[in-house]
């Protein structure tokens, strides 16, 4: 039997929705709003991820995490411009997997790392980043 939405909690609806693919209308919707199909699942266009860009001022060698970052919108966009790496952390494990995935078929080879975990108990050490991240977190 299919659960009720109203059932579950907000981790078990975020679950469920990373773990299965985009639609072609998501898809669909993403090139006429966002301007291609970038893997967002949020509301950061990809010009305010050009500011993040512009600002962080990321290379090769440095490190981004980026928090809540569901299907990896904007860290993976930001490390293949940037050239920096990036690891990307979200607490249904299915959303960074699916970025990942996604890495296969872009220039992010090796520069791609996921991690479950909420913004309140990340497992790393202090300092282990060069910046920092997050898009569209509410919770």
């Amino acid at each position: 039997m299919v659960p009720d939405c109203e059932d579950l909690s907000p981790a078990e609806r975020f679950a469920l929705n990373y773990a299965r693919p985009q639609s072609e209308s998501e898809l669909r919707v993403e090139r006429e709003v966002f301007g291609g199909c970038i893997g967002t699942d949020g509301y950061t266009t990809i010009e305010e991820a050009d500011v993040l860009l512009d600002r962080l001022v990321l290379g090769p060698g440095e490190r981004l995490l980026d928090l809540g970052s569901g299907r990896g919108w904007p860290g993976a966009y930001l490390a293949e411009e940037s050239g920096c790496d990036v690891v990307l952390t979200d607490v249904p494990v299915s959303a960074p997997r699916e970025a990942l995935l996604a890495a296969r078929n872009r220039s992010l080879t090796g520069r791609l790392a996921a991690a479950a975990a909420g913004g309140e108990a990340v497992p790393f050490k202090s300092q282990a980043f060069d910046a920092i991240v997050h898009s569209d977190v509410f919770c």
